[in-house]
């Protein structure tokens, strides 16, 4: 998966250490709190030589593992997954979309809406716990033993979707349809309920052109990138900046940050 990820380059992982990268398969059961133990114990490592770390990436829910730590959720329901698996494959994504928008409109409003693994847990833990999502992800929050420093780039709204577009087309060009007929074979899995895959699996079904799909691929990643602005802009902590910032302003941010 190493375009449809946008995986750091091997030029890229050989000028900088990098960590929870190539460490899974793609039919490995990971979750969310197995990545919050992982990134820890990274983090650890890291202080042991290092007198900081930095985390990169855009899933707020990740960011929000690390910096804050897991939630009490409750546990898995395997009967109602079932049964919501079912209904999603009978039916389609469409029906979920709505099961959460309607038990919980405010996570709704942040979640990756096509994709159905994230979906199904959501309205698992609505439906078993009788509250919202969103009102369960605020309860339990865990001292980290570390200074945290929060740096967001932002980029008007047109800049940005064209950004993206561009981006979609380099991994087109990068063989990203060839990664994803090598892995068809596992699309049912979760790594692969993805933006990039999905519509590229719906274009080998021929229930879309190869036009389409990728038209499909930009319009999803532009909503998962509006659904970010949303989840990112409610954290008072993130000191903003454009991507045309000056470096030495970024840095004298830091610095004054960490005291």
């Amino acid at each position: 998966m190493n375009v449809g990820t946008a995986k750091p380059s091997i030029a890229e992982l050989a000028e900088v250490k990098h960590h929870l990268i190539n460490s899974l398969s793609v039919s490995d059961n990971y979750s969310a709190g197995q990545f919050e133990s992982d990134a820890l114990e990274s983090i650890v490592k890291i202080f042991s030589s290092a007198d900081y770390a930095i985390l990169c990436g855009g899933s707020g829910l990740y960011v929000d593992l690390v910096c804050k730590g897991t939630d009490d959720m409750p546990a898995r329901n395997d009967e109602l997954r079932s049964q919501l698996n079912e209904e999603y494959k009978t039916s389609g994504i469409g029906v979920l979309q709505e099961k959460l928008k309607k038990l919980d409109p405010e996570f709704y409003e942040t979640i990756d809406l096509s994709n159905p693994h994230r979906l199904i847990r959501a309205i698992e833990v609505c439906i078993t716990s009788g509250k919202k999502y969103s009102e369960l992800r605020t309860n339990s929050k865990s001292k980290r033993p570390f200074n945290i420093i929060k740096i967001g780039l932002e980029d008007e709204r047109e800049k940005l979707y064209e950004r993206i577009d561009e981006r979609v087309d380099s991994m087109m060009k990068n063989n990203l349809l060839a990664e994803a007929q090598s892995l068809i074979e596992y699309r049912s899995l979760n790594a692969l309920q993805t933006v990039g895959y999905s519509e590229l699996f719906e274009f080998m079904d021929g229930k879309l052109s190869l036009e389409e799909a990728v038209h499909l691929i930009k319009q999803h990643t532009r909503n998962y990138a509006k659904r970010q602005w949303t989840w990112f802009r409610k954290d008072k902590q993130i000191h903003w900046f454009t991507p045309r910032s000056r470096f030495e302003d970024i840095v004298s941010c830091i610095v004054s940050e960490a005291g």
